[in-house]
């Protein structure tokens, strides 16, 4: 028996080396060329300022330019499927957010497994979403609005950018957990659904920041809660939901790097040193902060965690409030 392994493993073992050392040669090397981040959503927004913000000072480490593509489409998921069949090089990566986590819950046929088929390399930033009223509206804050509610269940509407989103995920969250029955209205996007809150057709919407901070500076809209579980630094005297009375409700989208699943893990250790270099710089801070964000980095592990997560705290909240399945 010991002679047949010891065959086995001189037949093997060269086979094993001839394999793995064209990987680790790469490793060593890596990056020997140009990196491309793919995001999924459009050019000029959120995920692509953060792509290209930290893509110019990991790049300046690595010594190799970084170039950002939008790959728009299905809630990102477009993006996500061309990095998750990409070579596990380190030369193609994906600049995900909150509604990677959201689509492994809500779409049935995706191409790719939300957590398996990906490197985990590091978050980049937390930002929370806003709920906002009129200005010139009847609910100064939240207990206000939760009592109205109570009052009339099912009548009180709230508007998000469009079914399954991160925003309509965290209402139906809020809902469940404050224990009321609130009406869902989807809009197209979050320019649409500010529309509807101007003009009276909703009472309150839920948004990023970054979508409302023009009209809340204007006197035309106010926002009562931060969704977080902390305040947001952009608006330190807005308290967060858990604050006023709903405990324990926390709800914040994030962005993060990821790489395809099989990406060596030397790479995915460099681009993490790389990743947690540029989130200590201030300008990089100050970007992400404009954004409504807050940098923070991770481990792959906890990066994984989190996304693995997220994604069943997600599938719980769309089996619950009965959203069917994309």
């Amino acid at each position: 028996m010991k002679n047949q392994t010891k065959k086995f493993l001189i037949k093997t073992l060269p086979l094993l080396f001839s394999i793995l050392l064209p990987v680790m040669g790469n490793a060593q090397n890596y990056p020997d060329k140009s990196i491309k981040i793919l995001q999924g959503f459009a050019a000029g927004g959120n995920a692509d300022a953060i792509a290209r913000a930290v893509g110019i000072e990991i790049s300046k480490g690595l010594g190799q330019a970084v170039v950002v593509e939008a790959q728009a489409g299905a809630g990102g998921t477009i993006a996500a499927g061309t990095v998750a069949r990409a070579k596990p090089d380190g030369y193609t990566l994906l600049l995900a957010t909150g509604g990677h986590a959201v689509a492994g819950a809500l779409y049935n046929n995706l191409s790719y497994k939300t957590v398996q088929d990906f490197e985990m390399i590091s978050t980049i930033t937390y930002f929370p979403f806003l709920m906002v009223v009129s200005a010139e509206g009847k609910f100064p804050n939240l207990p206000a609005l939760m009592s109205q509610a109570k009052a009339n269940p099912g009548k009180m509407a709230y508007g998000t950018a469009g079914i399954g989103s991160t925003h309509h995920l965290a209402g139906e969250l809020f809902a469940s957990m404050a224990k009321l029955d609130l009406l869902h209205i989807p809009y197209r996007g979050d320019a649409a659904s500010i529309t509807a809150l101007l003009a009276g057709d909703v009472p309150f919407i839920i948004a990023p920041p970054t979508a409302v901070l023009t009209n809340i500076k204007a006197g035309k809209l106010k926002a009562i809660a931060v969704t977080g579980s902390q305040r947001w630094v952009g608006m330190p005297d807005v308290p967060t939901v858990a604050e006023q009375g709903v405990g324990g409700y926390d709800v914040r989208s994030w962005a993060g790097l990821m790489a395809p699943a099989g990406t060596p893990r030397p790479i995915v250790n460099r681009l993490n040193v790389e990743i947690q270099k540029s989130l200590q710089l201030s300008n990089i801070k100050s970007r992400l902060e404009e954004m409504g964000g807050e940098a923070r980095g991770s481990t792959p592990e906890e990066m994984k965690s989190m996304v693995a997560s997220e994604t069943q705290k997600w599938t719980q909240v769309i089996s619950n409030a009965k959203i069917p399945k994309q």
